[in-house]
């Protein structure tokens, strides 16, 4: 039983009574689940992971005080800390009666604005791109459990992904980088026998290969010691991730530099027959990162975020 299933039970058996026990009037205004920060909520704990910040627990998010005054979250907060201390083995740590873990009582606005800037999940043009991907995906992930007035899944739906825009603008830049870094400077640095700065290229070309990838699946790469186990499971481009973590795994011997000079190209070509696919690429760009970046520029609609530096996003 992973995180988000044990939180989930332990709702479901005690949270959920508590609430319609003791808050009738606001059993249908509370959403639950669990979402945020921590690999539970991705899905990713093991029992390695569990040796810091794992509970037994779930999160109540509440609306502003015009809904929820200060006095019942406060109340909300003391009730859920009597719950059982100990669940199917795990125990539960000792909560600030005032709340402000990462389980309990949450206001949403409080959620949102931690994780994205914006209360409200309204974000302009211009702040999605100062908005950290990591931080996006932790403000959609997890799982609501219920949320009758739908009030927290509306936002978490308006985050879902990038507009458009911005991922075009987003996915420009990253294919720039991959064409410098794996198509042009790792060949140049394995060249001039400098493997450790070939190295740091092939870091950079898998980075920006993996977020190209996320992108093309509309969805958030998550920080990075995740991204991996992440991409494994994206429907589109995930047969990449073997070869990737080759590239940055391995040593740079003649034998292994000539496979991934392979990859690379593989890499880069696949990438570009999925854009093209989508139609946000010219199928006159060939095998070229490069020129496919300035291709995908091309299609962005909006003239100011088109006309910004084909890095600006990056």
């Amino acid at each position: 039983m992973n995180g988000i299933e044990l939180a989930e039970a332990f709702y479901y058996e005690y949270g959920a009574s508590m609430i319609k026990r003791e808050f009738p009037e606001y059993e249908n205004i509370i959403a639950a689940g669990v979402a945020g920060s921590g690999s539970e909520c991705f899905g990713y704990d093991d029992e390695i992971s569990r040796d810091h910040d794992f509970e037994a627990g779930f999160c109540m998010f509440i609306p502003g005080e015009e809904i929820v005054d200060r006095r019942t979250a406060f109340l909300l907060e003391r009730a859920y800390a009597k719950l059982p201390k100990e669940y199917m083995g795990i125990k539960r740590p000792m909560l600030d009666p005032v709340g402000g873990g990462r389980r309990g009582v949450i206001r949403i606005s409080d959620f949102y604005m931690e994780k994205t800037g914006s209360p409200d999940g309204r974000l302009t043009l211009e702040a999605w791109f100062s908005v950290p991907e990591y931080s996006l995906a932790e403000a959609v992930n997890g799982k609501v459990f219920r949320d009758d007035i739908g009030f927290f899944t509306d936002i978490r739906n308006k985050l879902s992904h990038f507009p458009d825009d911005v991922r075009l603008k987003k996915i420009a830049g990253e294919l720039l980088i991959m064409g410098q870094s794996g198509q042009y400077n790792y060949c140049r640095c394995m060249k001039r026998n400098e493997s450790g700065a070939a190295q740091l290229a092939l870091n950079e070309f898998v980075n920006s290969a993996m977020h190209t990838v996320f992108l093309i699946n509309k969805k958030y790469m998550p920080y990075y010691k995740w991204s991996f186990r992440a991409m494994k499971e994206l429907p589109l481009l995930s047969e990449l991730s073997e070869g990737l973590e080759f590239l940055i795994s391995s040593d740079n011997r003649t034998e292994n530099y000539i496979k991934k000079c392979g990859i690379v190209e593989d890499t880069a070509e696949k990438i570009i027959i999925a854009l093209q696919k989508e139609g946000i690429c010219s199928s006159s760009v060939g095998n070229e990162s490069e020129k496919a970046a300035y291709s995908v520029n091309d299609s962005i609609t909006d003239g100011n975020i088109r006309n910004k530096h084909i890095l600006y996003a990056v």
